[in-house]
C-alpha cells in the first residue's frame, strides 16, 4: 500500500517529455490487470478547463439613481457565459463609453479570458500614455468582468479565488450630514441605532458651503454665477465645533470620520487637525491636493490624527512612496479609477507591509458591480480598514440583481460565483446616462479656484 501511495504521488506530478518513459513503466507495474495504457500520452491530454475566448465587449450606460454608471459586459465563446465590471467615471461617462466600444474590441476580442494579468498589463500601456482616468476606467471594467468570468468558471465567488475570507462580513461607515452640528449629531445617532459603528460627519457637505456669504467675485461679475463659493476660514473654525457637538451627543463608542476633499491649504489643515486630536477621529480624508503631496511628511509630523488618501490616484504606482513612508494610515483607492481588481489587490498587499489599511472609495457613483468588487477584496485582505457604504434605491437594485446588502452596518455579497452581480440591460436602458459633467468648480472670495 505504501508503494502504491508513492506511485500515485509521482504520477500526480507534471508529465515532461523526459519523464514519460519512466512513468509509463511505472504505470505498467501498478495498473490493474486487463487495463491498457493509451498509445500516446502528452501534456495536452491532461488539460483542465477548455479554453474560452472573448467574443465581444461593450459598454452599458445607466443612471437609475441619478449618477451616471458605466458597465463593461464581456461575452465569451462559451454560450451563456459572460462577465460584468464597473467602468464608472461619472463626470466623463460618455467618453468612457466611447473608449470601450470603439477601442477595446480590437484589443481583446479573441483573447483567452483566463489571461487576466497579461490583458491588464497590455491594455495599461497599449495607448502608450497612461495614468488617464478615462482609459483606466475602461480597463477596470474589462478587468472586473474577467474576474467575474473566472469566478463563474470555477463556480466560486471572487473572494475565494483571492484566498478566501479573512472576516465574516465587511464593516462600513455611513454618511451623516446636516446644516448644524446638532442636526448632524441627530443623524449620527440614527445610524448608530441601525447598527453602524463608523459614521462620516459633514456639516453641509464638503467645505460647509452654506457657511459662506455672498462672494465678492459674483458682485464683480467674474466667472459663472452658478460656480460654488467656499469660505475656508469659516470651514476650519466649524469642523472642531462639529466634532465636539457630535462627541458630546453620541459619546465615544462611535468612530467619526470627516472628508476635507483637499479644500484647504496645508497649514490650515495642520492647525485644524491639532484641534481635532482631542475628539479622536477615525480618519481625516483627503487632507492634501495631488499638487501638495510632497508636504505629507510635514503634515504627518505635525499631528497624530490618522489620514486617508488616494481616491484621486490614477496609477497604482502612485501609492508606493507614500505607503513606504507611512504618510497616511488608509489608502483611499477607487477600484474603477485604479484599473480594476488586479492592481487594487496589489495596492492592498503593498499596504499590508507598512500597516496601511484599506478604505476603498465607494460613493453613489460606483455601481453595485464596483461595490461588489471592492467587497470581495475586503473579505480577503488582512489589512482591511473600513468600507464606504451607499444605500441603493429600488430602481438600482432592479437594474443590478445581486447588489450587495447592508445589515447592521456590515456589507455582504451573495455567495454566487463570480462577483455575484448581474445587469438587466432592458431595465438599464430606461435610465440613460447624460452629459452632465457634475459641479466641481469652487472658488474663494476673490474668485480663485479651489482645487478639490
Amino acid at each position: 500500500m505504501l508503494g502504491l501511495g508513492s506511485a500515485a504521488t509521482v504520477l500526480a506530478g507534471p508529465l515532461t517529455a523526459a519523464a514519460l518513459p519512466e512513468k509509463t513503466a511505472l504505470l505498467e507495474k501498478t495498473s490493474p490487470p486487463g487495463k491498457t495504457l493509451p498509445e500516446k500520452t502528452t501534456p495536452n491530454d491532461r488539460t483542465g478547463l477548455p479554453p474560452v475566448t472573448i467574443r465581444s465587449v461593450k459598454a452599458i450606460g445607466t443612471a437609475p439613481q441619478g449618477a451616471n454608471l458605466v458597465i463593461v459586459k464581456v461575452e465569451t465563446s462559451e454560450p451563456g457565459l459572460y462577465g460584468v465590471g464597473c467602468a464608472t467615471f461619472t463626470q466623463r461617462a460618455e467618453v468612457v463609453v466611447t473608449a470601450i466600444n470603439q477601442y477595446m474590441p480590437d484589443f481583446c476580442v479573441g483573447r483567452n479570458v483566463d489571461d487576466i494579468e497579461d490583458l491588464w498589463q497590455a491594455f495599461f500601456v497599449s495607448s502608450y500614455w497612461r495614468n488617464g482616468p478615462v482609459l483606466n476606467n475602461a480597463l477596470s471594467g474589462l478587468n472586473q468582468a474577467l474576474w467575474d468570468i473566472k469566478g463563474k468558471r470555477a463556480n466560486m465567488p471572487v473572494y475565494q479565488l483571492l484566498g478566501g475570507k479573512a472576516r465574516f462580513a465587511v464593516d462600513c461607515y455611513a454618511h451623516a450630514d446636516g446644516h448644524t452640528p446638532e442636526e448632524v449629531a441627530a443623524n449620527v445617532q440614527k445610524y448608530m441605532d441601525q447598527g453602524f459603528r463608523h459614521v462620516r460627519i459633514q456639516q453641509g457637505g464638503y467645505g460647509s458651503l452654506q457657511l459662506a456669504k455672498q462672494p465678492d467675485w459674483r458682485d464683480a461679475g467674474f466667472a459663472k454665477p452658478t460656480d460654488d463659493f467656499m469660505d475656508p476660514h469659516a470651514y476650519v473654525q466649524a469642523v472642531p465645533k462639529l466634532f465636539q457637538t457630535v462627541r458630546k451627543t453620541c459619546g465615544t463608542d462611535v468612530e467619526l470620520l470627516h472628508d476635507t476633499h483637499e479644500r484647504i491649504q496645508p497649514q490650515d489643515m495642520i492647525n485644524m487637525c491639532r484641534r481635532l486630536e482631542e475628539f479622536d477621529p477615525y480618519w481625516i480624508e483627503d487632507p492634501l491636493t495631488p499638487e501638495n503631496m510632497h508636504l505629507f511628511p510635514q503634515l504627518r509630523a505635525a499631528t497624530t490624527v490618522p489620514f486617508a488618501m488616494g481616491e484621486l490616484f490614477n496609477n497604482p504606482n502612485e501609492f508606493v512612496d507614500y505607503m513606504a513612508r507611512r504618510d497616511f494610515d488608509y489608502f483611499r483607492c477607487h477600484v474603477s479609477q485604479i484599473g480594476g481588481i488586479t492592481p487594487a489587490i496589489k495596492v492592498a498587499h503593498l499596504g499590508e507591509f507598512f500597516n496601511v489599511r484599506s478604505g476603498w472609495h465607494g460613493p453613489g457613483d460606483v455601481s453595485p458591480v464596483g461595490h461588489a468588487a471592492q467587497c470581495h477584496i475586503d473579505l480577503n485582505i488582512w489589512n482591511f480598514g473600513i468600507q464606504e457604504s451607499v444605500f441603493f434605491n429600488d430602481q438600482t437594485k432592479e437594474v443590478f440583481p445581486g447588489t450587495p446588502e447592508i445589515k447592521k452596518g456590515y456589507m455582504y455579497v451573495n455567495e454566487a460565483p463570480g462577483l455575484g452581480v448581474d445587469i438587466n440591460e432592458k431595465l438599464a436602458a430606461k435610465y440613460p446616462i447624460n452629459n452632465n459633467a457634475g459641479k466641481w468648480t469652487l472658488r474663494k472670495r476673490d474668485g480663485t479656484i479651489i482645487r478639490p
